[in-house]
Order: C-alpha cells, then sequence, then structure tokens
C-alpha cells in the first residue's frame, strides 16, 4: 500500500504543475513584456540601489526616478530609431514592389564587373547558365528583403497590442525594481533543489543576462551606429535600416555585421564606385571592426563560459522560436543547460570519491 504521505506530496506537485500551466497560458499574451521587464529589473538594479541610498530608503520614490530614467535614456530614444526604421522599410517595400529596386539588374551589373575565370565559374557553380544564376540569387534577395521590409511593417499594425504590453512591461518593472531582490531570494528558496545548487544557477542567470545584454548590446548598438553613419557618407539608401541590420547581425558570433558591409563594398566597386567602396571596407576593417575587439572584451569577457559556436546557434534558435527576447533567451537556456550537466558531474564525481 502507497503510503499517504507519499500520496499527498504527489497530489500537491500535481496541483503546483497544473497551476503553474495554468498561469502560464494566462499571461503567455504578456510573455515578452514581463520577460524585458524581468530583464530591465535585473539590468539596472545597481542603479536603483544608488538612487535608494540618495533617497534615504524610500522604495517607491528610487523605483520611480529610475524606472524615469529608463524611459528617457532607453525606451524613448528606441522608439524613435524604431519609427524611422519602420519608415525606411515602408520606402524599401515599396520600391520593390514598383521595381525601382530590381535586385536582378543589381546582379548583372556586379557579374558584368567581374573577371572572366569568376564570371565562367558563377556560371558553371550548379546554375547552369548565367541567368539561372541570375535569377535564382535576385529571387532570393528579393524574398529576403521583402519579409525583412514586412516584418517590420507589422509593428505598426500591431500598435494596440503593442501598447498594451508597453505599458504592462512598465507597470511591471517598477514593482521589480522595488522588490525584486526580496522575490528573487523567495523564489531561490522555493526551488526544489539544494541551496547551493539553486544560488548557483541564480548567479550563472544573472552573469549571463548581464553580459549579453551590456556587454553585446552595448557592442551591437555601437557597431550599427558606425555602419549606418558609413552608408550614410558613401549615399546607401535606407542608411539606418542597414545600420539597424547590422548591429543585429553584431549579436551573431562567426558572423557580425561584415555579413551587411561587405556585399555593400563589394557591389559598389563592382559598379564603379571606388572610393565610397574603399571608404566602407575601411569602416568595416578598422572601425566598425575594432569596437568589437576592444569592447567586447571589456563589457562581456568570458563571463557567460559559453562557446561562440554554441552562443551563436542558441541565438539564432532563439530568434526564429521567440523573436527579438530569443537573443537573450537562447544564450540563457544554453547557460542552464551547461550549468545543470557540470553539477551533475561535480556530484558524480563526489560520490565516486566516497
Amino acid at each position: 500500500m502507497i503510503p499517504r504521505e507519499r500520496i499527498d506530496n504527489g497530489g500537491l506537485i500535481l496541483f503546483i504543475a497544473i497551476s503553474t500551466l495554468g498561469l502560464g497560458l494566462i499571461v503567455s499574451s504578456f510573455i515578452s513584456a514581463l520577460l524585458w521587464a524581468a530583464l530591465a529589473a535585473l539590468l539596472f538594479q545597481p542603479l536603483y540601489r544608488r538612487i535608494l541610498f540618495d533617497c534615504r530608503g524610500r522604495r517607491n520614490m528610487a523605483a520611480a526616478l529610475t524606472l524615469l530614467i529608463i524611459i528617457i535614456a532607453v525606451i524613448m530614444p528606441a522608439l524613435i530609431i524604431g519609427s524611422l526604421v519602420i519608415e525606411q522599410a515602408s520606402g524599401v517595400y515599396a520600391k520593390i514592389r514598383s521595381g525601382q529596386i530590381d535586385f536582378a539588374t543589381y546582379f548583372g551589373q556586379v557579374h558584368a564587373a567581374l573577371p572572366m575565370r569568376l564570371q565562367q565559374w558563377v556560371e558553371n557553380a550548379g546554375f547552369g547558365t548565367f541567368e539561372r544564376a541570375q535569377t535564382k540569387i535576385s529571387q532570393a534577395l528579393s524574398n529576403s528583403a521583402s519579409i525583412l521590409t514586412q516584418r517590420a511593417l507589422t509593428i505598426g499594425a500591431d500598435a494596440a497590442a503593442f501598447v498594451l504590453s508597453f505599458g504592462v512591461g512598465l507597470y511591471v518593472s517598477f514593482f521589480l525594481l522595488r522588490d525584486g531582490e526580496a522575490l528573487a531570494s523567495q523564489i531561490i528558496t522555493r526551488l526544489p533543489l539544494e541551496p547551493t545548487i539553486a544560488h548557483r544557477i541564480a548567479t550563472r542567470f544573472v552573469i549571463v543576462v548581464r553580459a549579453t545584454i551590456k556587454g553585446s548590446g552595448i557592442v551591437a548598438l555601437a557597431q550599427g551606429m558606425l555602419g549606418a553613419a558609413t552608408f550614410w557618407i558613401v549615399g546607401m539608401p535606407a542608411a539606418l535600416l542597414w545600420g539597424v541590420l547590422m548591429a543585429i547581425a553584431a549579436l551573431l558570433p562567426a558572423i557580425g555585421p561584415a555579413i551587411i558591409w561587405l556585399p555593400v563594398a563589394t557591389y559598389l566597386l563592382a559598379t564603379g564606385d571606388f572610393w565610397q567602396a574603399v571608404i566602407v571596407v575601411a569602416s568595416g576593417v578598422f572601425v566598425i571592426g575594432l569596437v568589437d575587439n576592444l569592447l567586447r572584451p571589456m563589457l562581456v569577457g568570458r563571463d557567460t563560459g559559453l562557446p561562440d559556436w554554441l552562443i551563436l546557434v542558441t541565438t539564432l534558435g532563439g530568434i526564429e522560436t521567440l523573436g527579438l527576447s530569443g537573443i537573450v533567451v537562447g544564450p540563457i537556456a544554453a547557460a542552464f543547460f551547461l550549468t545543470g550537466w557540470d553539477i551533475l558531474a561535480e556530484q558524480k564525481a563526489a560520490s565516486t570519491r566516497d
């Protein structure tokens, strides 16, 4: 016969699992807002503590002032840039639809500027004839550009839902700033884990979040701004849009912003814009590239303890699954995975020694 205590514990676990699943379904529409509210509270917790000291322990005022700083310094510039990007994306999409932007023509110009050996290699590299290669590549570029611009436009179409989620995120951020430390302690103590293991996982979570947002985010923002400025100087249309794409690419290890500026430089060189191509290459190598080499070790270092290939795969998978939130959630999932296996290996080694 099964002991009564075991049945009660099993019923409690089942109740907690069902109630947790139900709560998750209820708040699923605001999961991104809640996630970014938690990340903002975690990232700006040191600022909150400093303001709390200046406010002589008045937590409500300190949380409100911290939230005001976040709105002015982070959210408002992001909204302004986002609106400009949507405007430029609309223009690019309209030009693609009207035929003003024709990737087939651009590809033909690049192909004609190549040496004869490279032209023959392109024609014989599995595409059959140049016309087939031109059609396939131009269609791929057109589809990719259309998808990017259409996704940017959907942000404006869902304005009401965005405003609601935005308001929920700000509201929750206030309370997480004010009560975040106490809430985190309660969560850690209630996890069905040994206290040392729970604290280790929580510490790894904080390290990965801060390294990903503070480090990689700042580096990507700097590279995107420099890329947008470079494209504006050489007269590229929609320079801000391409700068944003460069910032997103900068979040991906082993890929980086070169995936954006290198094809642009190739096109400029092939079409006779020699000095513009030289400026783009020089900026990409000596300015944008140096930003990554100088800032990333200082801001990120190796705190995450994650290999670059794993960060790349989990970031891409996170973006595919969760959109923008996947940039942070992907590396966090990888960190939890590695931390869990490290703890298990340590426990196994300890039991073997005993």
